[in-house]
C-alpha cells in the first residue's frame, strides 16, 4: 500500500476526489439540483478534513459514508454518464482503502438496485471485485449480497455479461477464500481452535469461526447446496444455478485452497458429509449406464451419462483423490471403484476417454499411487485398488484391441473370435498417409487386423488432459481413433515411470543412510552410542515398512504392467512406442531384480526375450522358467480376467535378417525383424546396466541372447568376443544392410555387457557364471551325436567373463575352468576346439594379469591358475591336447622365469603325452620341452629337476618319431650336463629341501618315500637320470637303445666322480647290472626274422636285418659301456665291499655274451673282457690318479687289436714297473690291496675265460645250415686274452690249468671258417702265413713257456706238456684237426661263391701247414733249450718229437706242402743233434730205450719213402732233395754210428740193414732214360756205401755180428753185381743189331757205378778192416767187365769206362806162389 499512502498520492487523491465532486455537481445542475449541492458540500468535507487532518486517509475512512453519499446519489439518478462518473470515483475510494465498512454496505445496496435495473452491468461487477478485493470491510449479509450479485449477472441474457460475471463470481470466490487463508496466516499460533465436536449435523455451527472463515464455509456450503439443487443458507437472492458451474466453482475452491479444508474440521466435515456423497449421486446414471441394453429391460427408465457433468464430476473426483486423499480414504475408494468401472468396454467412448485421462491424473503421482497400496492394498479386507487400477488400464487396452471402436468400420468381428484375428485385417491405406507420392507409415499399435494410430497426446510424466479440459462442450464429443489408446499407454507409461523413479529414489536414500549410519555407528563415542543404536534400529524398522510398500506396489502391479505391455509391445510398429515399452519393461524388470522379486523380474525379462526372438520360436528356457505363470494365457486378478496374449506372427514390420534357428534339426529359417533387435538391444541393454539384479535370470538373458547371436551369425572371435561371421552350413544368414551396420556395435554391446562383469558383486558375478555354464551345458546337449556348427556363445562369454574378472579370479575360477574342462571333452570337434581356447586364453590371462599381491608371492593362486592346464591332461583328444600344450609353450615364452612352484603341473602336462597320442602332439610338446631344457632349467626349484628327467625320458621312449626320441636322449645329456656344472647349488637347494621334508614326514610319523632313497637327494637325481637312460638303452628301436646307451655311459663316465661313494653301488647293481640284465634277455629273445626295409625307403644294411643283430648292437655297447665304467672306476668299486660279486656278475655277462650265437657280441664280450682284465688295483689314498698303479703285474703287455667287424683300439699297456714304482713317492710304498682278493677276482676271471673258451669252441653235435660256429676273430681274441689274465694267475697256474688251457687252444684251432668269410681271413694257399688266431695260440704257449722258464722248479714239469701241445699243432700239417662229424673242404677246393642266402655255408677248413711248421721251429727251439731238462728226460720227449715227425717224413712227397717234410728233416736234425748226447747221457736209466726203434723207423720211413715224387719235379728239385737224403745219411755217420757202444744193438742192426739197402737199391724205376744217369740216387748210394763200408770196416765195430752184417752185404751186392753183368753180356750178344730194353741198361748202368763206387769205398777204409776174401771178390769181376767192352750203347761204355778205371790200383806185379802149392 505504500504506493497509495504516499504524501504525494494523498495529494493527487484529493485533487482527484475534488474534480470528481466537481464533474458531478457540473453533471447534474440542470437535471439534478439534490445531487449537485450534495456534490459541493462534499467538496468542502473533503477540503476541511484535509485541513485538519494530518492523517488523512485514516479521517477520510471515517467519514467514507459522507464522501461516498454524493456519488450513491449520482448512481441513484439512473443516468448513464452520471453512473460511470460515480462508480468511477467510488472505484477510486475503494482503491484507497479510504471506505468503511458502512460506507461499503451503502455501496453494495446501491450497486445491487443497478443490477435490478440492469444498468452498467460491467461496471458494476467491475466495481463489486475492487470493492471486495482492495480491501477486507465487506463481510456476512454484504458479503453475500455482493456474491449473489455477481451470480445474478451471470444469468443474464448478454453474453458477455454472462462471461465476466462468471469470471468475477470465480474471483470473488477466490477472495473470499483468500481473505480466510490471510486471516489464518494472522492468528497462526494464536489461539488453539477447540476441537470440533463430532456428530454435529447442526450445518450452522459455525460459531467456532473466525469472520472471514465464516464467510467462507458459508459460501462453500451453499455452493454445495445449488449443486444438489437446495436452496442456499446464505447466499439470499439466488434465483438460477446451473450445476456445471457449481461443479467448476467447487473444483475451482478444492484446488486452490486444499489446506484450508486439511486445517479446519468445519471444512473437513463439510468434504465428507457434503462433497462426496453429493460426488457419488451424481455420478450415479454413469454408472448405471449401459451401452446398447435397450430400455425395457430394466423397468425404470435409466437416465443417460450427461457428458458436461460427468466430465466435470471427474474433474473434482481428481482434485479430491490428489489433495484430500487422506481425510477421504473410503470415499476415494469409491471414486477409484468407479473410475475402474468407467473403463469398461460397454461404457460410451467419451466415458472411457475422460475415465482414462482421469487415471493417467493419478498415475502422474506415484507418492499417491504409494497411498493407495498403503491404504488399500496392504489391508485385509479391503479392494486392492491400486491393483485394480492397473489390471482396468491392461483390459482396457486389450478391450480397444479385441471391441473396435465403433468408429471403425473396417472391423466388424466381434471379440468373440479373437482367435480368428488374421480373417480380417485393417485396411490397406489405414496406416498409410499419401504425402506426394510417398508413403509415410503413421506410428499405431497393430494387433490382429485392429489398427490403432498412436497420437502424441501428452509430453512425459504430466498428464495433459483433453477431454477433461472442454469445460465449454456440451454434447459429447467424438474421440478420435487411437486417443484412448494413446493415453492409456501413456499412463503405463507414466505410472511405470513414477513407480520406479519413486521406489529407486527411496531405496537409494535408504542405501546411503544405511551406510552413513553404519558408518557412524561403527565408530562411535561413549556418549551418542546409545542414540546412534536407536536411530539405526529405527532405520532398520523405517526401512522394513518402506521396503513392505514398495514390494506390495511391485506385487499389485506387475502383472496387469506385464499383460498390457506385452501386448502393446506385439501390437507397436512403430519404434519409438517400442522403444517406450521396453524401456518400461527394464525398468521394471530392473526394479524387482532390485528389491529381489523374483517372479516378476523373470516374467519381464521373459517378455523382452521372447520380444527379441521371432515369433513361436522354440525356445525352452521361456517355456519353462518361471514364467510358467504367464504361458497360460489367462490368469485372474481379484477377479478381473486378465487375458496373456501371445505374440502373433502376422505383425507388419520390417524383416531385418533371416537366419538358422538353434535347434539340433533346424526347421527351415526363422525371420529377425527390427523390432526383434531393438528387443534385443534393450536385453543388452538390462544385462549391461541391471547385471547385479538378475541373479537366476542371466539364464533367460542368456539364453535369448544365444539364439539371437545364432540367427545372426556372429561366430566368436579371439578373446571371445562375437564378430559377425558366415554361418557354416544351411541356408546362409541373409542380413539387410540395416542390420548389418548394426551387428558390430551389437557385437561391441554384447562384449561390453561381458565387460561390465567386473563392477558386479560376487554374488551376482556366481549367477552369471552359473548361467552361462547351464547355458553351455544345453549347447554341448545340443551338439552331441552330430559335427554341425555348434553354439559356442556361452563359452565364447565365459572366457570373456573370466578375463575381465582377473582381479577376482579366485572366486570364479573353479566352477568356470571345471565346465571349460568338460565342454573340452566333447565330441564335438569345434565345440571342444573353443572350449580348449577359452580355457588356454583364461589361464595365460590369470598368469600375465598383474595380481595383488604378485603371484609370485601367492603360489596357492599361481598353483589354482595352473591346475586345469593338468587336469585337461586326462582329457583323450589330440586337438585339445595339442591347445594345451601350445599354451603350455605360451605360457614358458611370457612366463617360464616365474613359474616357481607351478613347474611340476606344467612339466607334468609334457609329460602326459602318451605315445598313441600322434605325432604332431608329441613333437609340440618335445618343442616345450626342449624349451625348458635350454632355458628355464637354472629358474626352476632343483625339486623339479627329477621331473625334468622323468619327461625327458618318457620322450625318449615314444616310438612316434624317431628323432624326438634322439633328441630327447640328446636332451638328457645337456641336463646331465647342468646338473654337473650347477653340481654345487643344486646340491645345497636339494639338501635344505630334503631336511625340511624330513622335518615334515617326522611330525606327522610317516616314512620319507623318494626313489633311491638312502642315497643323498642329489646323487638320487643322478640315479633318476641314469635309470631313464637305462630304460631307454631297452628301446625296440636300435637308433633309441645306441643313442642313449652311448649318452649313458659317457654320461657316468663324465660326470660319475660327483656322486658319493656309496652311491656307486647303487649305480653298479641298480643301473648297470639292471641294465645288463634287460638287455642279454632281449637279445636273446629277438627275433631273427628279417626286416624287409626301415620305415619306406630306408635301406637296412645286412649286419642289421634282424631285431636279433639289432640288439647284438645293443648288448655290444652295454656290454662295453659297462666293462670301461669297471675298468676305469675301478679304484671306486673296489673298496665297495661287494666288489667281487660284481665282479662275478659282470664276468657271467661278459660270459653268456661271449657265449651267445652272434658273432658280434661274442667278439665285443671278449674285447669287454680284455678291458676289465686291464684293471689294477688301486692306490689306497684320496687322490684319484688317473692311471691307477698295477701292482703285480711283472710283464707290460700288448694285446694285439683285434680285427674283425668291430675294430677297437689296441689297448697297450706302456707303464712298466719302474714308471709305476716312480709315481709312488718314496715315502709311501705301493700298499697292495688284499693280495689274496685280487687273485680271486683273477682266477675268477680265469675260470670265465676257461668256461667260455671250453663252451665256444666244443664243437656241436648236429649240424645244419643254422648251427652256429664261432669266428676267427673271437676265437683269436679269446685266446689273445689269455697271456695277460695268465700274468695274474700264473703263481697258482698247475697242470690241470694247462691241461685246460691246452684242450681250449686244441679246439680253437680246429674250428673251420665259413667259405663266405675265407677271402678276408685266410692268406691266398700260395702265401705261407698264420692266421691271427694261430699266432695268438702260439703266443699264449709262447708266454707260458717263458713263464716256466723263469718260474721256480715246480713250474718246469709244464714242459713235456708244452711239447706235447705243440706237437699236437706240428700234427696238423698232415692231418688236419676234425671240428665234430663236421665236413670241411680242403680250401683249395671250396669254392668261394657269392653269398647265397639259404645255401648252406660251406666250412673250410684253414690252410694248417703254416702253423704246424711254425710249431714245429717251436717245438726246437724249446728241445734246445729244455732237452737237459729232467722232466723233459722223464717223459720222453724226444721220443715224441721224433713220433710226430715221423710222419710227414714217411709221407714226403704225398705231404699236403713240400715245406712240411723238408722243415720236418731239419728239424728232426736239429733235435737229434742236441737230443742225441743227452739220449746216451742217459743210456744206463733206460729212458730212451723206446725211442731208438722209432728213430730207426723214423730214418727208414723217410729214406725210403712209399711216395712217388710228383712228375713235374724238375732235376734241380731232385738233386736238391737227394742232397737232404744225403745229409740224414751223414748224420747217421757222424751222430749214431760212431757211438753204437751206447745204442742198443738191435738199432744198430737197423741202421746197418738201411745203409745196406741204400747203397744198392735206392734206384728208382720210373725214370726216363734221359734223366737215368741224375734220377739214380747216385750221389745218396754213394753215401750210404761209404757209411756202410766205412761202418763195416771200422775197427770200432763192437760186434763180429756187425762186421758179419756188412761183410755179407758186400758179397751179396758183389755176387748180385756178377749176374747182371754176365746176363747183360749174353742178351747183348743176342739182340745183335738191336738196342736192348730201357730198363736193362738203366740196371747195367747202375751196377758199374755201384762197383766203382764199391772200389772206392774199399780204398778209403782201414787196410786192415777189409777181409782179404772181399778183394778177391772185386778182382773176380774184371773179366767180366772186360767182356762189356763189345756193348753197342754209348751210356754202357762210359759207364764201363769208369768202372775200369780203379782196377789200375790192382794190377802188380804178381806175388810168388804160396808153399801150399795152392795158386
Amino acid at each position: 500500500m505504500s504506493g497509495t499512502n504516499s504524501p504525494e498520492a494523498v495529494k493527487k487523491l484529493l485533487e482527484n476526489m475534488q474534480s470528481d465532486l466537481r464533474a458531478l455537481s457540473l453533471e447534474c445542475k440542470k437535471k439534478f439540483p439534490p445531487v449537485k449541492e450534495a456534490a459541493e458540500s462534499g467538496i468542502i468535507k473533503v477540503k476541511t478534513i484535509a485541513a485538519r487532518n494530518t492523517e488523512i486517509l485514516a479521517a477520510l475512512k471515517e467519514n467514507s459514508s459522507e464522501v461516498v453519499q454524493p456519488f450513491l446519489m449520482g448512481c441513484g439518478t439512473k443516468e448513464p454518464k452520471i453512473t460511470q462518473l460515480c462508480l468511477a470515483a467510488i472505484q477510486r475510494l475503494m482503491s484507497h482503502e479510504v471506505v468503511s465498512e458502512t460506507a461499503a454496505g451503502n455501496i453494495i445496496n446501491m450497486l445491487w438496485q443497478l443490477m435490478e435495473n440492469s444498468l452498467e452491468e460491467l461496471k458494476l461487477l467491475q466495481t463489486v471485485l475492487v470493492l471486495l478485493t482492495t480491501n477486507t470491510v465487506v463481510h456476512d449479509e454484504s458479503l453475500s449480497k455482493a456474491i449473489v450479485l455477481c451470480f445474478r449477472l451471470h444469468f443474464t441474457k448478454d453474453n458477455i455479461t454472462n462471461n465476466t460475471a462468471a469470471a468475477t463470481v470465480r474471483q470473488v470466490v477466490t477472495v473470499v477464500f483468500e481473505r480466510m487463508v490471510a486471516e489464518d496466516e494472522r492468528h497462526r499460533g494464536i489461539t488453539e481452535q477447540p476441537v470440533l465436536v463430532q456428530g454435529n449435523s447442526n450445518r450452522r455451527s459455525v460459531s467456532t469461526l473466525k469472520p472471514c472463515a465464516k464467510d467462507a464455509y458459508m459460501l462453500f456450503q451453499d455452493l454445495c447446496q445449488l449443486v444438489n439443487a437446495d436452496a442456499p443458507y446464505w447466499l439470499v437472492g439466488m434465483t438460477e444455478m446451473t450445476r456445471t458451474f457449481g461443479l467448476e466453482l467447487l473444483e475451482s475452491v478444492l484446488n486452490d485452497f486444499p489446506q484450508v479444508f486439511l486445517q479446519h474440521q468445519e471444512f473437513s466435515f463439510l468434504l465428507k458429509e457434503r462433497v462426496c456423497p453429493l460426488v457419488i449421486k451424481l455420478f450415479s446414471p454413469n454408472i448405471k449406464f449401459r451401452q446398447g441394453s435397450s430400455s425395457s429391460s430394466s423397468p425404470a427408465p435409466v437416465e443417460k451419462p450427461y457428458f458436461p457433468i460427468c466430465m466435470r464430476l471427474l474433474r473434482v473426483v481428481s482434485v479430491l483423490i490428489k489433495q484430500f486423499y487422506s481425510l477421504l480414504v473410503t470415499e476415494c475408494e469409491i471414486f477409484l471403484s468407479l473410475l475402474v468401472k468407467f473403463l469398461d468396454a460397454d461404457k460410451p467412448q467419451w466415458l472411457r476417454a475422460v475415465a482414462v485421462e482421469s487415471i493417467h491424473r493419478l498415475c502422474v503421482q506415484p507418492q499417491l499411487l504409494r497411498s493407495f497400496c498403503q491404504s488399500y492394498d496392504m489391508k485385509q479386507h479391503s479392494t486392492k485398488v491400486f491393483r485394480d487400477i492397473v489390471n482396468a488400464l491392461g483390459s482396457f487396452i486389450q478391450s480397444l484391441f479385441l471391441v473396435p471402436p465403433t468408429g471403425n468400420p473396417a472391423t466388424t468381428n466381434q471379440a468373440g473370435n479373437n482367435n480368428s484375428g488374421g480373417s480380417v485385417s485393417a485396411p490397406a491405406n489405414s496406416g498409410m498417409l499419401g504425402i506426394g507420392g510417398g508413403v509415410t507409415l503413421l506410428p499405431a499399435f497393430e494387433y490382429r487386423g485392429t489398427w490403432i494410430p498412436i497420437l502424441t497426446i501428452t509430453v512425459q510424466g504430466s498428464a495433459k488432459a483433453t477431454y477433461l479440459e472442454m469445460l465449454d462442450k456440451v454434447e459429447p464429443p467424438t474421440i478420435p481413433e487411437g486417443y484412448a489408446m494413446s493415453v492409456a499407454f501413456h499412463c503405463l507409461l507414466d505410472l511405470v515411470r513414477g513407480i520406479t523413479s519413486m521406489i529407486e529414489g527411496e531405496l537409494g536414500e535408504v542405501e546411503t543412510e544405511c551406510q552413513t549410519t553404519t558408518e557412524a555407528a561403527s565408530s562411535p563415542t561413549q556418549s551418542s552410542e546409545q542414540q546412534d543404536l536407536q536411530s539405526t534400529s529405527d532405520q532398520m524398522d523405517k526401512e522394513i515398512v518402506s521396503r513392505a510398500v514398495w514390494e506390495e506396489m511391485v506385487n499389485a502391479c506387475w502383472c496387469g504392467l506385464l499383460a498390457a505391455l506385452s501386448l502393446l509391445l506385439d501390437a507397436s510398429t512403430d519404434e519409438a512406442a517400442t522403444e517406450n515399452i521396453l524401456k518400461a519393461e527394464l525398468t521394471m524388470a530392473a526394479l524387482c531384480g532390485r528389491l529381489g522379486l523374483v517372479t516378476s523380474r523373470d516374467a519381464f525379462i521373459t517378455a523382452i526375450c521372447k520380444g527379441s526372438l521371432p515369433p513361436h520360436y522354440a525356445l525352452t528356457v521361456l517355456n519353462t522358467t518361471t514364467a510358467a505363470t504367464l504361458s497360460n494365457k489367462s490368469y485372474s486378478i481379484q477377479g478381473q480376467s486378465v487375458m496373456m496374449i501371445s505374440p502373433s506372427s502376422e505383425s507388419h514390420q520390417q524383416v531385418v535378417a533371416v537366419g538358422q534357428p538353434l535347434a539340433v534339426q533346424p526347421q527351415g529359417t526363422v525371420m529377425l525383424t527390427s523390432k526383434n533387435i531393438q528387443c534385443m538391444r534393450t536385453l543388452l541393454n538390462l544385462a549391461h546396466c541391471h547385471g547385479a539384479v538378475l541373479g537366476t535370470s542371466w539364464q533367460l538373458v542368456l539364453a535369448t541372447l544365444q539364439h539371437l547371436v545364432w540367427i545372426l551369425g556372429l561366430k566368436p572371435s579371439s578373446g571371445g568376443a562375437l564378430k559377425p561371421g558366415r554361418a557354416v552350413e544351411g541356408p546362409s544368414t541373409v542380413l539387410t544392410t540395416a542390420v548389418m551396420t548394426d551387428l558390430p556395435v551389437i557385437s561391441n554391446i554384447l562384449s561390453r555387457l561381458f565387460e561390465s562383469s567386473q563392477y558386479l558383486d560376487d554374488v551376482s558375478l556366481h549367477h552369471l557364471i552359473n548361467a552361462l555354464c547351464s547355458l553351455s551345458l544345453e549347447a554341448m546337449d545340443m551338439a552331441y551325436g552330430n559335427n554341425k556348427e555348434p553354439s559356442l556363445f556361452a563359452v565364447a562369454k565365459l572366457l570373456e567373463t573370466g578375463l575381465v574378472n582377473m582381479h577376482r579370479i579366485e572366486i570364479l575360477w573353479r566352477p568356470l575352468t571345471g565346465h571349460l574342462l568338460e565342454v573340452c571333452q566333447h565330441p564335438n570337434s569345434r565345440m571342444r576346439e573353443w572350449g580348449a581356447e577359452a580355457l588356454t586364453s583364461l589361464i595365460k590371462a590369470g598368469l600375465t594379469f598383474n595380481h595383488d599381491p604378485p603371484l609370485s608371492q601367492n603360489q596357492r593362486l599361481q598353483l589354482l591358475l595352473l591346475n586345469p592346464l593338468k587336469e585337461m591332461s586326462s582329457i583323450n583328444h589330440p586337438d585339445i591336447r595339442l591347445k594345451q600344450l601350445e599354451c603350455v609353450l605360451q605360457i614358458l615364452q611370457s612366463q617360464g622365469d616365474s613359474l616357481g612352484p607351478g613347474w611340476p603341473l606344467v612339466l607334468g602336462v609334457m609329460g602326459a603325452i602318451r605315445n598313441d597320442q600322434g605325432e604332431s602332439l608329441i613333437r609340440t610338446a618335445f618343442q616345450c620341452l626342449q624349451l625348458v631344457v635350454t632355458d628355464f632349467l637354472p629358474t626352476m626349484p632343483c625339486t623339479c629337476l627329477q621331473i625334468v628327467v622323468d619327461v625327458a625320458g618318457s620322450f625318449g621312449l615314444h616310438n612316434q618319431e624317431l628323432n624326438i626320441s634322439l633328441t630327447s636322449i640328446g636332451l638328457l645329456w645337456n641336463i646331465s650336463d647342468y646338473f654337473f656344472q650347477r653340481g654345487e647349488t643344486i646340491e645345497k637347494e636339494l639338501n635344505k629341501e630334503e631336511a625340511a621334508q624330513q622335518k615334515q614326514a617326522e611330525e606327522k610319523g610317516v616314512v620319507l618315500n623318494r626313489p633311491f632313497h638312502p642315497a643323498p637327494p642329489f646323487d638320487c637325481l643322478w640315479l633318476c637320470l641314469y635309470a631313464k637312460l637305462g630304460e631307454l638303452c631297452v628301446d625296440p628301436r636300435p637308433a633309441v637303445r645306441k643313442s642313449a646307451g652311448q649318452t649313458l655311459f659317457s654320461t657316468i663316465g663324465a660326470h660319475g666322480t660327483l656322486l658319493q661313494h656309496s652311491t656307486w653301488h647303487t649305480v653298479i647293481w641298480k643301473v648297470l647290472f639292471h641294465l645288463l640284465d634287460r638287455v642279454r634277455e632281449s637279445s636273446t629273445t629277438a627275433d631273427k626274422e628279417k626286416i624287409e626295409s626301415g620305415g619306406g625307403n630306408i635301406l637296412i644294411h645286412h649286419s642289421r636285418d634282424t631285431a636279433e643283430k639289432q640288439w647284438a648292437e645293443t648288448w655290444v655297447l652295454t656290454l662295453a659301456g659297462v666293462a670301461r665304467i669297471f675298468n676305469t672306476r675301478r679304484y671306486l668299486l673296489q673298496p665297495l665291499g661287494d666288489f667281487s660279486r660284481a665282479w662275478d656278475v659282470l664276468l657271467d655277462h661278459v660270459q653268456s655274451a661271449a657265449l651267445s650265437k652272434n658273432n658280434e657280441v661274442s667278439l665285443a664280450a671278449l674285447k669287454s673282457f680284455q678291458e676289465i682284465l686291464q684293471i689294477v688295483s688301486p692306490v689306497r689314498d684320496s687322490d684319484k690318479p688317473e692311471t691307477p698303479p698295477v701292482v703285480n703285474v711283472p710283464v707290460p703287455v700288448l694285446i694285439g687289436s683285434i680285427s674283425g667287424p668291430g675294430l677297437s683300439r689296441p689297448f697297450v699297456r706302456t707303464d712298466s714297473i719302474g714308471e709305476r714304482l716312480g709315481r709312488c713317492n718314496s715315502s709311501e710304498a705301493p700298499v697292495v690291496t688284499d693280495e689274496l682278493e685280487d687273485l680271486n677276482l683273477w682266477w675268477a676271471a680265469w675260470n670265465t675265460w676257461y668256461r667260455i673258451g671250453s663252451e665256444s669252441t666244443k664243437p656241436p653235435t648236429t649240424f645244419d645250415k643254422l648251427t652256429f660256429i664261432p669266428s676267427q676273430p673271437f676265437l683269436t681274441a679269446l685266446i689273445q686274452i689269455f697271456p695277460a689274465l695268465y700274468q695274474h694267475i700264473k703263481t697258482g697256474f698247475n697242470m690241470d690249468d694247462l691241461q685246460k688251457l691246452g684242450v681250449i687252444l686244441h679246439s680253437a684251432v680246429s674250428v673251420p671258417i665259413s667259405s663266405d668269410a675265407s677271402p678276408f681271413i685266410l692268406p691266398s694257399y700260395t702265401e705261407a702265413v698264420l692266421t691271427s688266431l694261430q699266432e695268438a695260440v702260439l703266443t699264449a704257449l709262447d708266454v707260458l713257456q717263458k713263464a716256466i722258464c723263469v718260474g721256480p722248479e715246480n713250474m718246469q714239469i709244464m714242459y713235456p706238456a708244452i711239447f706235447d701241445q705243440l706237437l699236437a699243432f706240428v700234427e696238423f700239417s698232415c692231418k688236419p684237426p676234425q671240428y665234430g662229424q663236421l665236413e670241411t673242404k680242403h680250401i683249395a677246393n671250396a669254392k668261394y661263391n657269392q653269398i647265397q642266402l639259404f645255401a648252406p655255408a660251406e666250412w673250410v677248413a684253414l690252410n694248417y701247414v703254416p702253423f704246424a711248421e711254425r710249431s714245429l721251429e717251436v717245438v726246437v727251439d724249446l728241445y734246445q733249450k729244455t732237452a737237459c731238462h729232467k722232466a723233459v728226460v722223464n717223459e720222453k720227449v724226444l721220443q715224441n718229437i721224433i713220433k710226430t715227425l715221423r710222419v710227414p717224413l714217411s709221407l714226403k712227397y704225398s705231404c699236403p706242402s713240400e715245406s712240411t717234410w723238408k722243415l720236418a728233416v731239419s728239424s728232426l736234425l736239429r733235435v737229434l743233434s742236441i737230443g742225441l748226447p743227452v739220449a746216451r747221457q742217459h743210456a744206463s736209466s733206460g729212458k730212451f730205450d723206446s725211442m731208438w726203434p722209432e728213430l730207426a723207423n723214423t730214418f727208414e720211413d723217410f729214406l725210403f719213402t712209399k711216395s712217388i715224387p710228383p712228375d713235374n719235379l724238375s732235376i734241380q728239385e731232385f738233386q736238391r732233395n737227394e742232397s737232404i737224403d744225403v745229409e740224414v745219411v751223414q748224420l747217421i755217420s757222424t751222430e749214431i754210428l760212431p757211438y753204437a757202444n751206447f745204442i742198443p744193438k738191435e738199432f744198430v742192426g737197423q741202421i746197418m740193414t738201411m745203409l745196406n739197402k741204400g747203397s744198392i737199391h735206392s734206384q728208382s724205376s720210373s725214370f726216363t732214360e734221359a734223366e737215368i744217369d741224375i734220377r739214380l740216387r747216385e750221389e745218396f748210394s754213394k753215401m750210404c756205401f761209404e757209411t756202410l763200408l766205412q761202418f763195416s770196416f771200422s775197427n770200432k765195430v763192437t760186434t763180429p755180428q756187425e762186421g758179419y752184417i756188412s761183410r755179407m752185404a758186400l758179397s751179396v751186392l758183389l755176387k748180385r753185381s756178377q749176374d747182371v753183368l754176365h746176363r747183360y753180356i749174353e742178351d747183348e750178344r743176342l739182340s745183335g743189331k738191336c738196342p736192348l730194353p730201357r730198363q736193362q741198361v738203366t740196371e747195367i748202368i747202375f751196377v758199374l757205378k755201384a762197383v766203382s763206387t764199391l772200389i772206392d769205398s774199399l780204398k778209403k777204409t782201414q787196410p786192415e778192416n777189409v777181409d782179404g776174401n772181399t778183394w778177391a771178390q772185386v778182382i773176380a769181376l774184371y773179366p767180366t767187365l772186360v767182356e762189356c767192352i763189345t756193348c753197342s750203347s754209348a751210356e754202357v761204355c762210359s759207364a764201363l769206362k769208369e768202372a775200369l778205371v780203379p782196377f789200375k790200383d790192382f794190377m802188380q806185379p804178381p806175388a810168388s806162389k804160396v808153399q801150399n802149392g795152392e795158386s
